[in-house]
């Protein structure tokens, strides 16, 4: 008999910490680490920014990122050519 599981797609789904998968906030925490301390050495809020930019790029909602979906936009408004037939 095959158990079937109440977690999550029957424990098939990947894991997730708040909005982020594990690997990418553990890229995010690296590099909030990192900010600080160009901070105090350099006086440079780049890092930060950078890693501001990445954290929003990889919120993950139902297994999509914001940046998948601003691929997948980018290319159904400009590379994919759009076909229309009048009829």
């Amino acid at each position: 008999m095959k158990k079937t599981y109440i977690y999550p797609q029957n424990m098939k789904a990947g894991s997730r910490l708040w909005l982020w998968s594990i690997r990418d906030f553990l890229i995010i925490c690296l590099g909030l680490i990192l900010s600080v301390v160009l901070l105090t050495q350099l006086w440079t809020f780049l890092p930060f920014a950078v890693t501001a930019v990445f954290a929003f790029l990889s919120i993950r909602l139902e297994e999509t990122t914001v940046m998948d979906y601003i691929v997948c936009a980018f290319r159904f408004f400009v590379t994919a050519q759009q076909i229309y037939y009048w009829r």
